[in-house]
């Protein structure tokens, strides 16, 4: 492997948490980057450790009055003395583990200053960062040639984030596992996949003539509907997070009579049954009104569609698109209602293990709101805590990651982050991911789109990526820019104009 550099002694080091080594440089060529893995041979084994700075350093130039002096003689210290002979480099580096014959350990014994420092060797690379010769291949580590395929259960079993500011590459990255799932073989196991999409940003995977076959979109068009007359009484109560415990005994009472009067009903007919009960009036007409509330957003009748076992099916996308929905109330109904169908489905082993991808997740699941605030709260949380033991996976993608639910993002172990730069989030990513340092965390203001850092149970140790090109087409909705946009509108209007001048 290629030498770049030698251990050098400093006041902190060489220790068993780090180092710094003199990079060797060549003419015309970067020699080492931010970011990149390295090793070097010690009396454990291969140590293999992180760039995590590059320091670059000039001894003429360390006392500040000596440098203002001659600048002000008007004889500048690179005209009168070798300068650029005295400029070096110094790499701060992260011990990560030491690889032994196949096997990683903990660095228990620092190098030795004047150890040579080395590119590291490729196959102990995907060895000791957990890579997977058949997972999922996303793009490059950073600054090696090096595809990222990530094992398929290490990233989803104990669920996923995804965190960055908008427009960052979030959805370009989900569509890229989407790919890769959608591609997998037979043998090695296709999962159910299904996203839950605010905005119709995956509706694109239904145009494209490669992955048409084995994707279904539904959509208030379709339309998504919810039988009442299936749903428990629980579950019609979770609709209604402001109900108070008398209520809600009395409307369990009314809708347990109305089952056993009817196989199908619906609102209406609960609605009428809530009339002719002999509870207070008071009671009676709030109740009416909440029923009424849910009655009028038509999500209720006397089907449901998509059934969860056309929602769920190995190697598909279903695609729940929100977007033609403008009230975030009804989203979150319909997100509450498929989750947990989904969910108690899976339990039962009723469909096949799935992976449940909630775009803006913090609306449907925010921190520090009551559950009267965001019904579906509680169900994500649930599949949160729970979803692992039954291999009902969830993605929680969020830009702004404050704003979501503590209690569903710490039971994510694995977490991919993107650009972000609100010091607000920046600092809860930090308490809340144990795997990322601060080191990590300042270089994620950095990040340019399509990059991100993969921290936590998907891999050993955080990792650069550079994310690769998507092969699906994006989604019509999304294909017009800005400025396309308002060329489109004013060729409208004077379309118009033209058209009733003509008229006239």
């Amino acid at each position: 492997m290629k030498t770049i550099g030698t251990v050098i002694s400093t006041f902190e080091g060489p220790s068993t948490y780090q180092f710094n080594f003199v990079i060797k440089e060549d003419s015309g060529e970067i020699p080492v980057h931010k970011g990149q893995f390295i090793q070097l041979k010690t009396e454990e084994g291969i140590l293999i450790g992180r760039i995590d700075e590059v320091i670059k350093t000039n001894r003429y130039f360390m006392q500040a009055e000596s440098v203002r002096e001659y600048e002000k003689s008007g004889k500048p210290l690179m005209d009168m003395f070798p300068v650029d002979r005295w400029e070096y480099l110094v790499a701060k580096t992260t011990t990560l583990g030491v690889y032994n014959n196949g096997l990683m350990k903990r660095v228990t014994y620092p190098p030795s200053p004047g150890s040579t420092v080395k590119e590291v060797d490729k196959n102990i690379l995907t060895d000791f960062l957990g890579l997977d010769s058949d997972g999922l291949n996303i793009g490059k580590i950073a600054f090696h040639d090096l595809d990222a395929k990530i094992n398929l259960t290490r990233l989803f079993h104990k669920h996923l984030a995804i965190l960055a500011i908008s427009g960052a590459g979030k959805s370009h990255l989900v569509s890229v596992f989407v790919e890769e799932l959608l591609e997998r073989s037979e043998e090695l196991g296709k999962p159910a996949i299904i996203v839950i999409d605010p905005h119709g940003e995956y509706v694109g995977f239904a145009e494209d003539e490669n992955y048409s076959k084995k994707t279904k979109v539904f959509s208030k068009e379709s339309p998504l509907s919810i039988s009442a007359s299936s749903l428990s009484p629980y579950q019609i109560i979770e609709f209604l997070p402001q109900i108070s415990p008398v209520q809600r005994r009395e409307l369990i009472k009314i809708i347990q009579d109305l089952k056993n009067k009817k196989k199908y009903y619906g609102f209406k007919e609960l609605i009428k049954a809530i009339e002719d009960s002999e509870i207070k009036k008071v009671t009676k007409d709030t109740m009416i009104s909440w029923i009424s509330n849910l009655n009028i957003t038509h999500l209720f009748s006397n089907v449901n569609y998509p059934s969860i076992n056309d929602l769920a099916k190995p190697g598909q996308l279903s695609i729940i698109d929100l977007s033609g929905f403008n009230r975030l109330n009804e989203k979150q109904i319909i997100v509450t209602s498929f989750a947990r169908k989904l969910f108690n489905a899976r339990r039962q082993e009723k469909i096949p293990p799935f992976i449940l991808v909630l775009e803006e997740s913090h609306q449907f699941c925010p921190e520090g709101v009551e559950r009267q605030g965001a019904i579906s709260k509680e169900i994500i949380e649930t599949i949160a805590r729970e979803g692992r033991k039954f291999h009902a996976s969830l993605v929680l993608i969020s830009q702004r990651p404050i704003q979501l639910s503590t209690t569903a993002l710490s039971q994510c172990n694995s977490q991919i982050l993107l650009r972000i730069l609100n010091p607000y989030d920046l600092k809860h990513i930090g308490e809340s991911n144990e795997a990322i340092t601060s080191d990590l965390i300042k270089t994620l203001p950095g990040l340019q789109v399509g990059e991100a850092v993969i921290t936590g149970n998907a891999v050993n140790h955080p990792l650069f990526v550079q994310i690769r090109p998507r092969k699906s087409k994006e989604s019509s909705r999304l294909g017009i820019n800005f400025e396309d946009a308002i060329r489109s509108f004013n060729n409208g209007l004077k379309k118009n104009e033209k058209d009733l001048e003509t008229f006239m």
